[in-house]
């Protein structure tokens, strides 16, 4: 019978045409990506045949790669050394691949190899194709990410350029990073991507789903869902199918069509089994194994074999595994192929037309033999160089029952993956072995470790992707299994390491307790790498928890045997934690820091290397810096990316960072695309996502309201993530006090106050920003209540909003207690806003304090120096000093527009209006004639002056918090108000209040 795929598409004409208009856009010099939805069978592979057809003879260079299912068993990058291999073996393109020696290491399968020289790192940016200056670089993601889009840009400078990917559902992690970097970075070339999935094959937890969310906004990224084929279409489809055999009964198609239920795939099998005069069976599985038996036993084990060893098996590997005599490999090899079972690809090998069949075909295999056949194919690839990774053949050997093989083959593929930068896929692998552990009576000495070894090593690959709360897990085991009388210097590795874990994931006391527990097991004298390194851990540790006589010992014993022992990642580690507890000048703590980046990198050890630069970006902005801090966290961010650990955990700091100097610096674009860059955030990384709030909030956005309840989603999980904390509750506060909920933000302050101070004690200088906007919203609240004589509302506001006030005064004392009197530029800047804003709560103007926080802010806090301004407006307005008010305001302005802070705008533009400056705004028209206000809106404007929200509104004049917000808005926009309190102003001003009627 004819396969449905040689004969013209049935259907499918919209999506066909979206397709090929994304071709033709990148045809034209603009690279795109559609991501193609759709449950198995439906007809993704035949539709992207005909796309991939058509585009071939409009001149297009098509390339694909292929994910293959290995169970749990990951291959890094394998669909791109899928689609890149053809690229290496064609003469006309060799050359291009050549260039690119991470490439050529990758497809070789020696990720190292000829990496002598490599690309310019500070040519990234610069355009694709015009890559030409060598430079010694350590092998890296980074390196082979850029390598692999440069390669791609000069293929299509010359030839625009279709990349296939095919069951993305099954890709590991490295390739789905890939994927992402692509699609980011690939802008202006010719280049399209079309990558395919099951939708039914991605339950809720599959790692696929957020990299799809996050890659369907980026730009030119557009999801194409195939749904199942119309009925007609189907009918249409068994009709061409069946016309080569002189046609089916109408009754036929009909049955067909109806069991079908639009999937094509079925639709076909179906069609032949009624073709073959039998009876239509119910299932799927049941079609295609009938299709199975009707063909000769020498075709049903070909096909046996080839399901076993995967979606795509090569000649040799069925000759050796088949059992088969050559004339029978031949003809059951040619059966299944002429069957339309099997597929000869562009290489000679052979895969399953469709990846249905082969499970099919696998499900149906009886246990004894699929054992026989796994221990075959791995004893094939085992003694064939080359036939196979570590990672297949511990798959295979996994399988077939031999646990020590699997073992042996499962540590050889984490170091392979460690060695192509793929830490998830490492840790994945390692994993894979400890699991075998207890089952391999000779697993310590095939892995040339102890268990608890190797679970250090698990640990070390979890820091490097990120999964920090998964290293601690690792760790904690690893303990247990050493147990109270097991090796004291072993021990001691485990408990510091430890401590470094648990005090990223903010659980000081905790790792106080672990480098406590480490310092006891060893002596100091004589010096000993492992004791150098405790006393590293635990001077980080003391100085956190504030024991500084303790932490300097311990710094001071850890750098003298750091010299004593050569150990200069220890000393490096050790000189990060002295430099910034003990401060000083901007250029003496640089300089010192810079020692120890020279001394990390010799020692080449990743994770110290990260703090310091961390740090050195960090001292930076403390120091009021801005731009210097952008700079240093750009450096910082290629450097984690070069050495494939973009979220450990410094690196995930320094994103984090990064996102918040462009913020504060007025990149506001820069700093939106920095938070949502990488498309794969671990939880313990969410605050980069979540800091975002910043810009959202400051815009108006209404995506900040969406965004705020997914980071919330993560605090009650994550209850010790400060920074995630910090940016949930900044974001409530100020929506809160958006919408005139005074009470809401001064509670949600308090909280996070109180939880500050359990987790960060004296070290709490960051609940003064929070302290400051609620006072901000509180100020607002009594200054309503004020315009309408409501003094026993003003005294409330007054009386809750004082113990916050209290804790500023109290995070402040603590910290000078510390022994650290500057704060820093950013922590002076919001002391001064608190004790603004609460002469502001008290009714006091005073523009002397107002004008001394926009002189702080000045620092580059672009937004915030903003906010100020307007606040210095109003004081001085209220001084009679018009001048001085039009000039702050039109300041302020200036800024809301060129960040598009909406809100500010909106508020500088009516309190120009409000006190009739002369200052030229577009938005300081005088506002509509007030006196129009409906009856309803009246009695919301007397509410609004009690203080009342949209909710508490609602209820007392019974109708819906969402008609209440409407009236609110009505209003606002009749009195040219842009808040709740201004608009109490305004009509208190203009005698309105006096008119509307007591509620």
């Amino acid at each position: 019978m004819p396969r449905w795929d040689d004969r013209p598409l049935v259907g499918r004409t919209e999506e066909l045409a979206r397709l090929l208009a994304h071709v033709e856009r990148a045809a034209t010099g603009r690279a795109c990506a559609v991501l193609v939805a759709g449950d198995a069978g439906v007809g993704k592979t035949r539709l992207l045949d005909e796309v991939v057809t058509r585009a071939a003879g409009r001149g297009v260079r098509v390339l694909t790669g292929h994910c293959v299912d290995l169970g749990e068993v990951g291959l890094p990058y394998l669909p791109f050394v899928d689609l890149l291999r053809p690229v290496a073996a064609d003469p006309g393109l060799a050359p291009e691949a050549a260039r690119h020696p991470a490439v050529a290491g990758l497809l070789a399968g020696r990720p190292g190899a000829g990496l002598a020289e490599v690309e310019d790192a500070a040519d990234i940016g610069r355009p694709l194709v015009a890559r030409r200056v060598p430079v010694r670089v350590d092998d890296d993601r980074l390196q082979l990410f850029e390598s692999v889009a440069a390669l791609l840009g000069e293929l299509a400078a010359s030839t625009p350029l279709l990349v296939v990917l095919e069951d993305l559902h099954w890709a590991d992690r490295s390739s789905r990073d890939l994927l992402r970097y692509l699609l980011a970075r690939l802008a202006d070339e010719p280049v399209a991507i079309v990558a395919t999935y099951r939708s039914d094959d991605l339950h809720r937890r599959h790692p696929l789903r957020p990299l799809l969310a996050e890659l369907v906004r980026l730009p030119g990224v557009e999801r194409l869902e195939l749904g199942p084929l119309p009925d007609p279409d189907v009918g249409e489809l068994v009709r061409s199918l069946a016309a080569g055999t002189g046609g089916v009964p109408p009754g036929t198609v009909d049955d067909v069509v109806a069991r079908a239920e639009g999937n094509a795939f079925y639709a076909e099998e179906l069609l032949a089994a009624g073709l073959r005069g039998e009876s239509l069976p119910l299932g799927l599985t049941d079609v295609l194994l009938a299709r199975v038996e009707q063909l000769p036993p020498a075709a049903q084990r070909v096909l046996r074999v080839a399901a076993v060893a995967g979606r795509q098996v090569r000649h040799e590997l069925v000759a050796a595994v088949g059992d088969l005599d050559p004339d029978e490999l031949d003809a059951g090899l040619a059966d299944a192929v002429h069957g339309h079972l099997l597929v000869v690809s562009a290489d000679g090998s052979y895969r399953f037309r469709h990846a249905l069949l082969r499970e099919a075909v696998l499900a149906d295999l009886l246990p004894g033999e699929r054992v026989r056949l796994h221990a075959a194919v791995a004893a094939h690839l085992a003694a064939v160089p080359g036939a196979g990774t570590p990672a297949e053949r511990a798959h295979h050997l996994r399988e077939s029952n031999d646990l020590p093989g699997a073992l042996s083959a499962s540590l050889e593929a984490a170091e392979a993956a460690r060695c192509l930068g793929a830490p998830a896929e490492q840790l994945q692998h390692l994993e894979a072995v400890l699991a075998l552990w207890p089952r391999v009576p000779d697993a310590a000495a095939r892995a040339g470790r102890p268990q608890s070894g190797l679970l250090l090593r698990a640990a070390a690959a979890a820091r490097r992707a990120g999964e920090l709360h998964r290293a601690v897990a690792l760790l904690r085991a690893a303990l247990d299994l050493l147990g109270p009388d097991g090796d004291p210097v072993q021990r001691a590795r485990v408990h510091y390491t430890l401590a470094q874990a648990l005090g990223r994931i903010e659980d000081s006391a905790a790792a106080l307790r672990e480098s406590s527990a480490a310092m006891a097991l060893l002596p100091a004298d004589p010096p000993s790498p492992e004791r150098t390194w405790a006393a590293a851990t635990h001077a980080r540790a003391c100085y956190t928890a504030g024991r500084t006589a303790e932490a300097d010992a311990a710094a001071e014993e850890a750098l003298a045997a750091a010299d004593a022992l050569g150990l200069d990642s220890a000393w490096a580690d050790t000189a990060v934690s002295l430099a910034r507890v003990r401060g000083g000048a901007l250029p003496a703590v640089t300089a010192r820091l810079e020692e120890a980046l020279v001394r990390a990198r010799r020692s080449r050890d990743a994770d110290v290397e990260m703090r310091v630069l961390f740090n050195l970006a960090t001292v930076t902005y403390t120091a009021g810096d801005v731009a210097g801090a952008v700079a240093r966290t750009e450096t910082a961010l290629q450097r984690a990316a070069e050495l494939g650990a973009e979220w450990s955990f410094y690196a995930a700091e320094l994103r984090h960072l990064a996102v918040v100097v462009r913020y504060v610096g007025g990149d506001w674009d820069g700093s939106l695309e920095m938070a949502d860059r990488l498309a794969r955030v671990p939880d313990v990384a969410a605050h980069v996502r979540a800091a975002a709030l910043l810009v959202l909030v400051g815009r108006g956005d209404p995506a900040a309201r969406e965004r705020l309840a997914w980071a919330s989603s993560l605090t009650a999980r994550l209850d010790s993530h400060v920074l995630l904390l910090l940016a949930t509750t900044t974001a409530e506060i100020e929506l809160a006090a958006e919408s005139g909920d005074a009470g809401t933000a001064l509670a949600r302050a308090g909280e996070a106050v109180r939880r500050l101070t359990e987790l960060w004690g004296a070290d709490r200088l960051a609940t003064l920003r929070l302290v400051a906007l609620a006072l901000g919203a509180a100020a607002d609240a009594a200054a309503a209540a004020r315009l309408v004589a409501d003094t026993a509302t003003e005294r409330r506001w007054i009386a809750e909003a004082a113990p916050l006030a209290d804790e500023a005064r109290a995070a402040v004392a603590a910290h000078e207690a510390m022994g650290d009197e500057t704060m820093g530029v950013e922590g002076r800047a919001w002391r001064l806003r608190v004790e603004a804003e609460e002469a502001r709560l008290h009714g006091r103007a005073e523009p002397a304090r107002w004008r001394a926080v926009v002189e702080a802010f000045g620092y580059g806090h672009a937004f915030e120096q903003a906010r100020s301004r307007l606040r210095l407006a109003e004081a001085l307005l209220a001084a009679d000093d018009r001048a001085g008010a039009a000039e702050q305001a039109r300041a302020a302005h200036g800024v809301a527009v060129r960040l598009g802070a909406a809100p500010l705008r909106a508020a500088v533009e009516a309190l120009a209006r409000r006190g009739r400056l002369d200052v030229d705004l577009p938005g300081a028209a005088r506002p509509a004639d007030p006196s129009v206000l409906t009856p309803r809106e009246a009695e919301v404007l007397a509410l609004l002056a009690r203080g009342r929200t949209n909710r508490q509104i609602g209820a007392e004049l019974f109708i819906s918090e969402k008609t209440a917000s409407v009236h609110v808005s009505n209003m606002l926009a009749k009195l040219g108000a842009a808040s709740r309190a201004e608009a109490v102003a305004v009509a208190a001003r203009r005698g309105l209040l006096s008119a509307v009627p007591e509620s």
